[in-house]
């Protein structure tokens, strides 16, 4: 998933191996904020080749999704022709052509991103007040760099070599911070995939205020 640029090319159109132990999580919190309520309208942000995208909308969700890579999006479009899946940047004014949803989710996508604050402003335009922003994105805390450095995996983790690969690597605080200062409040975090300490991903769910 990209957000700058539309170079990414996607193999297929399946779920990524991270939305075994991400999605389950995003469920939970999607079921949760929806919990009693008539509404279920969910805008996922670099929806990829959309299989994140399927899933919520098999699970019932009216789910709308943009991604920059053109590639992604037509295979999405094949895959997945039903859903409401088409071209469209972070950058771009989205809330003026889409309008604004209960929740909208972004998964493994801002650790892509060159301008992260208006990233976020975008999501922050997209969610409805007293909606939720769900941000995904691989877990930096103290221990894990530790274990990474002392076992040698450190140039795999930060992908160096890899093009379009992570440019952005997010602590628990600096993703915070970029969501408090955006506008949202009550930022709580999920972790996912090993024990927390050690996790893989972390997920930020952020409020809107009324």
């Amino acid at each position: 998933m990209s957000i700058e640029l539309d170079a990414t090319t996607y193999i297929h159109a399946k779920p990524t191996t991270a939305h075994s132990y991400i999605l389950p999580k995003i469920f939970d919190v999607l079921g949760d904020h929806f919990d009693g309520s008539a509404e279920n309208d969910v805008f996922d942000l670099g929806c990829g080749t959309g299989g994140a995208a399927a899933a919520l909308a098999k699970a019932g969700y009216d789910v709308v999704g943009v991604d920059p890579s053109s590639d992604g999006i037509g295979k999405a479009n094949i895959r997945h022709p039903g859903l409401a899946l088409s071209v469209g940047s972070a950058y771009d004014d989205l809330s003026r052509d889409y309008g604004s949803f209960s929740a909208v989710i972004s998964l493994e996508v801002v650790e892509h991103v060159y301008d992260p604050k208006s990233f976020t402003s975008t999501m922050f335009d997209l969610v409805k007040p007293g909606g939720i922003a769900v941000i995904s994105t691989p877990y930096h805390g103290y221990l894990k760099n530790l274990a990474l450095a002392a076992t040698g995996k450190m140039d795999d983790h930060f992908m160096p070599l890899k093009d379009h690969g992570h440019i952005k690597f997010w602590s628990k605080n600096t993703l915070r911070t970029l969501l408090l200062e955006t506008g949202f409040d009550n930022v709580r975090f999920e972790y996912v995939g090993r024990i927390p300490a050690f996790a893989k991903s972390m997920i930020a769910v952020a409020d809107k205020p009324l």
